[in-house]
């Protein structure tokens, strides 16, 4: 600030939470005093409604920054999203507002995709079962599949998706991709993918992976009538948002043995609750939203983060958009 005060910046990013003596210094250093939040995986509206008034930034994870929020924050002027995905905050109602938003494009692509594959050789050549059995005293060979014998549908072919593809078409996989995009030329030469159309990529694909955004049109993309269109054994493979899956569906097509099994690592309510249905199910592997999880990702992501932070707060302000 021009006038010697300091900027009030929260931090509630949870991957900000191992390493705050950093923050804190980097945050000082420019000029501002950081307020930590607890929070385990996101703020919700009251909470923000609590701590951002005065605040003039924020480093945020997937907190509901929503207008509300905004109409509360009269001074906030930097939202800086740790990770990639902004689902979760008004982006239009701020920059209307004249606040900067900013993330890290394409910061988790890589481990993403490795997990994708992670859980597709997990399902198909059924390392779990088998490991259990001989730890279990039994000596059984199951008939397994090959990845290159299968098809692999990717719902979302953008950085994420395309990561996928790389390492599919290097299992020798065919590929299927649907996007509301026309996927690049070099993408589809250099994997073989094939764009389609969604109905047809469900209807063919023996393993089916959700890399795509969350948005309205996007919110429960997968329901009953999209897994009742998958093939009778297929699997799903959910790396990106929760709400693109309506979980009681699911359950149904788990319980039903529609689907041969699920992956998810994101889910409709986060931490999962504890009463339900889905960890009960022994055909569908779950995880705590952890497949961005990388060190060398995760670093990049918190210089990103600061760096976009404090360049915004000295940039001058920014005036509201009229309406």
């Amino acid at each position: 600030m021009s006038d010697g005060s300091r900027w009030r910046v929260v931090v509630s990013a949870p991957y900000a939470r191992s390493c705050i003596d950093r923050y804190r210094r980097a945050l000082e250093h420019g000029g501002c005093d950081a307020v930590f939040a607890c929070a385990t995986e996101r703020l919700e509206e009251d909470d923000l409604l609590r701590l951002l008034p005065g605040a003039h930034g924020i480093i945020c994870g997937d907190d509901r920054i929503t207008s509300r929020v905004l109409d509360a924050a009269a001074d906030l002027r930097v939202i800086s999203k740790w990770g990639t995905g902004m689902d979760s905050i008004d982006v239009a109602e701020a920059r209307r507002r004249g606040i900067t938003v900013g993330n890290t494009p394409n910061a988790f692509s890589e481990p993403v995709a490795d997990t994708v594959l992670g859980y597709a050789l997990l399902a198909v050549r059924q390392l779990e079962k088998m490991n259990a059995d001989m730890h279990g005293g039994l000596w059984q060979k199951p008939q397994l599949r090959s990845l290159s014998e299968l098809t692999l549908g990717i719902v979302g072919v953008g950085n994420c998706g395309r990561a996928v593809a790389r390492r599919a078409a290097a299992f020798g996989m065919r590929i299927l991709g649907a996007d509301v995009i026309d996927v690049d030329p070099q993408t589809l030469i250099a994997t073989g993918l094939e764009q389609v159309r969604l109905q047809r990529l469900l209807h063919e694909a023996d393993i089916v992976s959700l890399n795509c955004t969350l948005n309205p049109s996007s919110f429960h993309l997968i329901d009953s009538g999209a897994l009742r269109a998958m093939q009778h054994g297929a699997f799903l493979i959910n790396t990106c948002r929760g709400p693109v899956v309506d979980e009681r569906a699911l359950e149904d097509a788990l319980l039903s043995g529609r689907l041969a099994g699920a992956a998810l690592d994101v889910f409709e309510i986060e931490p999962l609750p504890a009463d339900s249905r889905l960890r009960s199910l022994p055909n569908c592997f779950l995880a705590p939203h952890n497949a961005n999880s990388s060190v060398r990702a995760a670093e990049r992501v918190h210089e990103n983060t600061i760096r976009a932070l404090l360049e915004g707060l000295a940039r001058p302000a920014q005036r509201p958009v009229a309406v």
